[in-house]
């Protein structure tokens, strides 16, 4: 686990009895687990995923596939947590609902996770803050549930990875327009897959597919529920 950004220049209230372990705060009469420390786990069946590299960040892990994110980092720290599938799938449909996304600065709503053999980190982006990633020029499109994804590529050398400091390539899905808040939403993510598969970019073995909220130098919440 881990990230930084491809272009780097570009809430809780916790009831009364907790317990404090390894970053992990537990309420015992609610069950909501208050992260704050680089981890991963599982959470009321769904797999969790929490990476900063500096800066305030608060996920809280809620029932079923909920989960919230207080993050405020500054001028240079990054984060990347969510909710999803310890294994992630070419042929999963993603259902989200997002009730809160307010970000003040850089970040992204997103599905987010890894293949290995080759390495590849992949984006599909619903929203962002102020900057539409991730910069450069699209290489095509395609039209999934409702909107149209331009798809982009890039190379990450000598990068943090889940293998540790790799070279390794990103793969990009952004919508053109921000999708709303609010509603249940869809991600089919074998139509993102098969357009990169047409540019030649295949994918590996999966690992970790989470529905994610990023931050880079930036503050802001979010609160949304994968499915």
């Amino acid at each position: 686990m881990k990230r930084i950004t491809f272009i780097t220049s570009a809430l809780r209230r916790v009831l009364p009895q907790t317990l404090l372990l390894a970053g992990l705060m537990v309420s015992s009469a609610t069950g909501l687990h208050a992260i704050s420390s680089n981890q991963t786990g599982t959470h009321n069946g769904y797999y969790y995923s929490y990476w900063k590299d500096g800066g305030t960040v608060t996920m809280n892990l809620g029932t079923g596939g909920n989960y919230s994110v207080n993050w405020s980092l500054g001028n240079s720290y990054n984060f990347v947590g969510g909710k999803g599938w310890s294994t992630g799938s070419s042929s999963r449909t993603i259902n989200y609902n997002c009730g809160v996304w307010s970000p003040n600065g850089n970040a992204y709503l997103c599905l987010y996770g890894w293949t290995t053999s080759p390495l590849i980190e992949y984006y599909v982006v619903d929203s962002w803050g102020s900057w539409r990633p991730p910069g450069g020029t699209s290489a095509g499109n395609v039209s999934s549930n409702g909107g149209t994804y331009n798809l982009y590529r890039a190379q990450r050398v000598n990068q943090p990875s889940i293998q540790g400091t790799k070279t390794f390539y990103q793969n990009w899905s952004v919508r053109t327009a921000k999708r709303g808040i609010g509603s249940n939403a869809q991600i089919t993510f074998s139509n993102h897959v098969n357009g990169w598969n047409s540019k030649g970019w295949t994918m590996g073995t999966h690992n970790y597919q989470i529905m994610a909220t990023e931050g880079f130098q930036s503050s802001g919440s979010s609160n949304l529920t994968v499915w």
